[in-house]
């Protein structure tokens, strides 16, 4: 039924509960998980780049994607990260139709109140997927 799904992660405790979520519904179907993470890059310094990539935006999300990885391959869950920049909806979205994905998964964080009315990732994901959604319960 699913055999790949998409989740995405910025590191709180929210989108972590929701990818933990996405990890025990991988494992129980046997789907390939994909964690997206998105970064804003940053201005160019003086800062030799190798450092530059470590401590900064792109670091963090790799940070990020390694410690979800590691939580899926311990759940014995194929897994591949992808590090995007740009609008986080729309790069969850991106990478489920690059990667043909059956399924998103996001939490339900955002979905109440003001940010509901503004727009928030899990609404932007749920109206622009190309696949099923499933909102999970990470408040």
């Amino acid at each position: 039924m699913y055999a790949s799904v998409v989740v995405g992660t910025d590191g709180s405790d929210t989108a972590t509960s929701a990818v933990r979520q996405a990890i025990e519904l991988a494992a129980l179907v046997g789907a390939r998980l994909h964690v997206v993470t998105v970064y804003k890059p940053t201005a160019p310094s003086t800062v030799p780049a190798d450092l530059a990539a470590e401590s900064g935006p792109a670091g963090h999300a790799e940070s990020v994607l390694k410690d979800m990885a590691s939580q899926a391959r311990a759940a014995g869950v194929d897994v591949v990260t992808h590090a995007e920049t740009g609008d986080p909806a729309d790069a969850i979205v991106t990478v489920a139709a690059r990667e043909a994905a059956d399924l998103i998964v996001v939490g339900n964080k955002g979905m109440h109140g003001a940010r509901r009315v503004l727009g928030s990732v899990p609404n932007s994901v749920a109206h622009k997927a190309p696949c099923s959604t499933l909102i999970v319960e990470t408040t």
